[in-house]
């Protein structure tokens, strides 16, 4: 294949680390497994990644211990501070890589928010993301005041309506703000910081913002919804969209064209936002040595107790009392609606998916935990260092994606491989960084500058 027949010859990857908040996929009851809640923990990935010139840190956050029925899932890690505390922690043990934070919509406040994130990317001096999440469960609400919880369409609105009143806290100070003469009347210029009053569905503020713009100007907006809306609201908003269609190349590729058509709708560039699928990679070798990386993994991450749990969550009723390596329950689902739990009847139809399971599992003679492993969700890349480096050239040279969210599936030194044997591969290639050539987040990401300061220079 010649440069002529690739639409993209000059792309290169971007890769960011997540570091989840909870989940099942970082492996903790492994031997070789290190804290997650330890801050050297944080302080090791987020130096491994720099020194492999990702683009960003990325940390994830829930709000509330998951529960179903009003049981603990007490597989989950618990004991992490706050996102934007760790963050600003971080930022004085690293120089180049972007921090940036998930931070929910529908429980925060845009004044309070947005000055942390702001004082954020101060402190980084230009490295500060925001990973914009919303929330549409009761348990969660419970945790606040209001309690309850938000439509889906009512939580994107009031994500929108939040981002833009962040936006223009964050607009509220001018670029020469500060006088720039120890002799001048007044410490700040006439005019320039501007109160802001924002009145809409969700807010009604009226403020004069207390800190000056970074050296990119904003946080850098990162998204992850995958519904219609939230393909949107990116499309809208973002700079940065997370998706879960980075394993197959025709998937992902359908989903970054349909994303670049919603950016041409919305009136932006169709190349204004990043698309970087979350994923694992899992590395050998040889291809035999990293599938049977992978099944070890995998039987790590989807323990005993997890498959219980996943097949409870699918058949409508508790299961722990089953035997993960027997086989599949005979009884049929139950079918709730929905409790705003966590993932309780999140199931859309679990009668075709269990009927599914059962005929895979007489089919393979699986158990119940080989079914929940082979047919749950699949994630990531296996291979070596090479035949990924030709995979994720492809991958990014026709467009399908601009890089990947890494889980590591260990911590703290699950990004070694990927840095020490991956990296290098890529950069042979021409299609991964030799060194950063910027000092913030939106340099690293080749962004252009804040969409409301386009919108202002515009008008």
């Amino acid at each position: 294949m010649t440069d002529e027949d690739v639409p993209y010859p000059d792309a290169t990857l971007h890769f960011g680390v997540f570091f989840q908040g909870v989940n099942h996929w970082t492996i903790w009851s492994a031997p070789q497994s290190g804290s997650q809640i330890d801050p050297a923990s944080f302080r090791r990935v987020a130096q491994t990644a720099e020194r492999g010139l990702f683009d960003a840190f990325f940390l994830g956050e829930g709000l509330r211990l998951r529960e179903v029925d009003g049981l603990i899932h007490d597989l989950d890690v618990a004991g992490r501070p706050d996102a934007i505390t760790q963050l600003a922690a971080l930022a004085a043990v690293t120089d180049r890589i972007g921090l940036v934070s998930t931070s929910n919509t529908t429980f925060n406040e845009p004044a309070d928010l947005a000055r942390r994130l702001s004082g954020l990317d101060l402190l980084s001096q230009g490295r500060a993301g925001w990973n914009v999440v919303t929330t549409d469960n009761a348990w969660t609400g419970e945790n606040f005041r209001r309690g309850g919880y938000l439509d889906h369409a009512d939580r994107y609105r009031r994500a929108e309506e939040f981002l833009t009143a962040a936006r223009a806290i964050w607009d509220g100070w001018s670029d020469d703000a500060v006088a720039a003469a120890v002799d001048a009347e007044s410490w700040s210029t006439r005019g320039g910081v501007a109160r802001v009053r924002q009145r809409s569905s969700q807010f009604d503020i009226d403020l004069v913002p207390t800190l000056p713009r970074s050296a990119q100007g904003h946080p850098v907006i990162f998204q992850a919804g995958d519904s219609a809306e939230g393909r949107d609201f990116a499309a809208r908003n973002a700079d940065v969209i997370f998706s879960a269609h980075g394993n197959d190349f025709d998937d992902a590729l359908a989903f970054a064209d349909d994303i670049r058509r919603r950016l041409r709708a919305a009136g932006r560039p169709e190349d204004d936002l990043r698309i970087l699928p979350g994923t694992e990679i899992i590395i050998g070798a040889t291809e035999e040595e990293a599938r049977e990386k992978a099944r070890w993994i995998r039987l790590e991450q989807v323990t005993p107790a997890t498959a219980l749990n996943i097949a409870s969550l699918t058949w409508g009723f508790d299961l722990s009392d089953r035997d993960a390596d027997g086989p599949l329950p005979v009884e049929d689902p139950v079918v709730v609606e929905n409790s705003g739990a966590f993932g309780s009847r999140r199931i859309a139809d679990p009668r075709a998916v269990v009927e599914r399971w059962r005929e895979q599992a007489e089919a393979n003679r699986w158990s119940l935990r080989e079914t929940v492993i082979a047919l749950g969700p699949q994630r990531g890349h296996v291979g070596t260092p090479t035949s990924l480096a030709d995979k994720f050239t492809r991958f990014a040279r026709h467009g399908a994606v601009h890089g990947f969210n890494i889980t590591p599936y260990l911590i703290p030194d699950g990004l070694d491989d990927i840095v020490d044997l991956l990296v290098p591969e890529l950069q042979e290639r021409g299609v991964y960084r030799t060194e950063y050539t910027g000092t913030t987040l939106r340099e690293h990401l080749g962004l252009r500058p804040p969409l409301s300061r386009r919108l202002e220079q515009a008008s």
